[in-house]
């Protein structure tokens, strides 16, 4: 097949990541230097929009405690989601007889809408008539009844949880390929030596999973970076209670399209490219460090 011939079975697909991906990309870079009128487009601000996330309000105070959050919901997800998910799938792993009837039910919450996660679980929790506040009240456990989404302290831990919950398949399908893609020579000559199965586990099997290891981490922080429909389902556009649960895309959404300020197109666009440099940045960092690691245990 010739380079030309090539070029043309991938042309469809890269006008539509031009039209539906880059163009939005760079129309909101563009905007970013802009000052606004409602929609209608004023001179050439410069950097006076980024200026203005840092230094006026309510931005100055709102966009550090929502990128704060937006990290702890990337450190809660990648410990909780990604630890459990490669212990599920070294556990199936083991149980070839059940193994894809297991994967297929971790799987089933990921292809649920998040919005319907968000809304089913707020029902789950709510503290009226919620089955699950219900239950530990018969169980002998009514201190822990408490209102999970109405409380500052344990709102984002639930919003971490959920989607941890819900996102578990994914790193469950990962590893199992990856484990399925490990020889079995190598494990059964460990144990030939006399290694237990952590050890081999854990000299052996685990550097072979780095790479997935390092594919799920990338993906998961750009999830976490731009979360936008499970907070927005479990705690509304501003973040409730008391902007406890306040992300970065809930942040844009309100400059963007409930502030009411004039100029709201072109600080909106400002802080989507803000996001936009730190996701780019983190995933070229992270891809970096994992080559490097690779490159180490190969050698």
């Amino acid at each position: 097949m010739t380079r030309r011939s090539g070029l043309f079975f991938v042309a469809p697909a890269l006008i539509l990541f031009g039209i539906f991906v880059l163009y939005p990309m760079a129309s909101a870079l563009s905007y970013a230097f802009f000052s606004w009128q409602g929609t209608a487009r004023g001179g050439f601000a410069g950097l006076d929009n980024f200026h203005a996330l840092f230094t006026q309000e309510p931005f100055r105070s709102q966009l550090p405690r929502a990128f704060g959050h937006n990290l702890a919901f990337f450190a809660g997800t990648m410990v909780v989601q990604n630890t459990l998910g490669l212990g599920i799938a070294v556990l199936l792993h083991r149980r070839p007889r059940t193994r894809r009837a297991l994967q297929t039910l971790y799987a089933m919450p990921y292809l649920v809408s998040p919005i319907v996660i968000g809304y089913l679980w707020t029902l789950l929790l709510s503290p009226t008539f919620g089955p699950v506040n219900a239950l530990l009240r018969q169980v002998g456990l009514g201190s822990l009844a408490v209102p999970w989404l109405g409380d500052p302290d344990t709102a984002l831990w639930v919003v971490i949880l959920v989607s941890a919950w819900q996102w578990v398949g994914f790193p469950v399908l990962l590893y199992g390929a990856a484990l399925g893609g490990v020889p079995e020579e190598l494990s059964e000559a460990a144990r030939v030596d006399g290694a237990s199965h952590w050890q081999t586990f854990r000299s052996i099997v685990f550097p072979l999973l780095v790479p997935a290891i390092g594919t799920v981490s990338v993906l998961t922080f750009i999830f976490a970076m731009e979360a936008f429909a499970l907070p927005y389902a479990l705690g509304g556009s501003t973040g409730n209670p008391a902007g406890a649960t306040d992300f970065m895309s809930l942040l844009f959404y309100r400059t963007a399209f409930e502030n009411g300020s004039t100029n709201a197109i072109g600080v909106s666009s400002a802080m989507a490219t803000l996001l936009f440099l730190v996701i780019f940045g983190g995933a070229v960092i992270a891809t970096r460090v994992l080559r490097r690691t690779e490159e180490r245990i190969a050698g």
